[in-house]
């Protein structure tokens, strides 16, 4: 049998399995609490803070992800402490960072009153472009670490970008910051997937956005079966005026997770109607990387 708690949220009484995060019991309660760093095939490393709520006795604000719902507690998910906490980290992420490709931030920055403009805006650093298959644009980017977490133990196991740096020379890099064709990537994209304000882009989107061509009312979204192995790893292939632009994958689907391979990933275009002798995307990678 499954052992309970019970715990008072937001002024009403809520049952939810031992174990469960405070974000588990405002999720339980019908709550909408914002959250970045968050994702549920990750594992949370509390660094937004966007998802505090105040806990009756504790001396500050907790982060909802991660803090374990204990029996008897009483939370308040929408407290002026809290608001003023919300508004301060939008204020200051927007201030720091362009976060215009994560539509729901900026519903979050009218409802909390958030205003980027007080603050100086330090110089934006100029995207990455260093490979066929992703761009890295660090002026978007808001350390939420999620990228760092799906390449290393939560799903790829490469280790291939970490943080550098210290306070505001904090940064996500590759060893010693070689380009990414030089460094330890093997360009499955799942830090693309997992990342919340478009820091990280397949080229295919980059290029289209770039251009003013990247449309995404006129896309639609097909979900198949990957062709290029027995694993069964689902796909969704985002598909623009009779072109796949883009490839991901559900998160609850139980072989991938939301994640894929170089192949599942990329390795689209022979969909496409293309010469003969066209070099794809990971044709170029593989032939950078092993001088095929």
């Amino acid at each position: 049998m499954t052992r309970t708690v019970t715990l008072g949220f937001d002024g009403r009484q809520v049952t939810v399995p031992e174990g469960a995060t405070l974000l588990d019991v405002a999720r339980a309660a019908g709550v909408s609490v914002p959250t970045l760093c968050f994702l549920e095939t990750l594992t949370p490393v509390n660094v937004c803070r966007i998802c505090v709520v105040e806990v009756e006795g504790s001396r500050t604000l907790v982060p909802a992800c991660s803090r374990a719902a204990e029996d008897g507690m009483t939370v308040r998910s929408d407290s002026p402490r809290v608001r003023t906490a919300r508004r301060m980290v939008l204020e200051l992420l927007a201030s720091v960072v362009d976060l215009d490709l994560a539509p729901e931030v900026a519903e979050w920055m009218a409802e909390y009153g958030a205003d980027p403009g007080r603050w100086s805006r330090p110089p934006r650093p100029e995207p990455k472009v260093d490979n066929d298959l992703y761009v890295r644009d660090y002026g978007r980017c808001i350390l939420c670490y999620k990228c760092v977490e799906a390449c290393g133990v939560d799903a790829q196991w490469t280790f291939a970008i970490a943080v550098a740096g210290r306070g505001a020379e904090a940064h996500i890099s590759t060893e010693y910051d070689v380009a990414l064709p030089d460094s330890a990537c093997v360009f499955c994209g799942n830090c693309i997937a997992v990342c919340p304000t478009g820091a990280l882009q397949a080229k295919t989107e980059w290029d289209l956005r770039g251009a003013g061509q990247w449309n995404p009312e006129e896309q639609t979204v097909t979900t198949t079966v990957c062709s290029y192995c027995g694993v069964g790893c689902n796909l969704e292939l985002w598909t623009q005026q009779g072109r796949v632009v883009k490839v991901t994958s559900p998160l609850d689907h139980d072989v991938t997770r939301g994640n894929l391979c170089i192949k599942g990933r990329f390795g689209y275009t022979y969909l496409h109607d293309l010469p003969a002798d066209h070099q794809t995307p990971i044709d170029r990678f593989l032939s950078t990387r092993f001088g095929g």
